[in-house]
C-alpha cells in the first residue's frame, strides 16, 4: 500500500472515530454496515456515488470486505 493511500485511510478512520464510530474502521465500511443492517442507506449511496466518479464501483462493500479480512494490516498481522 502506498504512502498517500495509507494517509487517506488514516484520515478516514479518524473522521469515523470523531463521528462516534469504531476507531479502526473507515467511514465507507461503516456506511456499508448501516445499509445492510437497514439502519440507513443514504451514506452508502452518497459515498458510492462519489467513488463512482473516480471509477471505483462498490466502494463501500469493498471497504467493508477489506476491513473484515484485515487487508489494511501489515502482512505479519494478517
Amino acid at each position: 500500500m502506498g504512502y498517500c493511500k495509507s494517509l487517506l485511510i488514516a484520515l478516514d478512520q479518524l473522521v469515523n472515530a470523531v463521528l462516534g464510530g469504531w476507531p479502526d474502521e473507515t467511514v465507507s465500511s461503516r456506511a456499508w454496515r448501516w445499509d445492510i443492517s437497514g439502519r440507513r442507506a443514504w451514506p452508502r449511496k452518497f459515498i458510492d456515488g462519489l467513488a463512482l466518479i473516480f471509477g471505483d464501483c462498490d466502494h463501500c462493500r469493498e471497504s467493508y470486505e477489506s476491513e473484515r479480512l484485515g487487508r489494511q494490516l501489515p502482512p505479519e498481522l494478517r
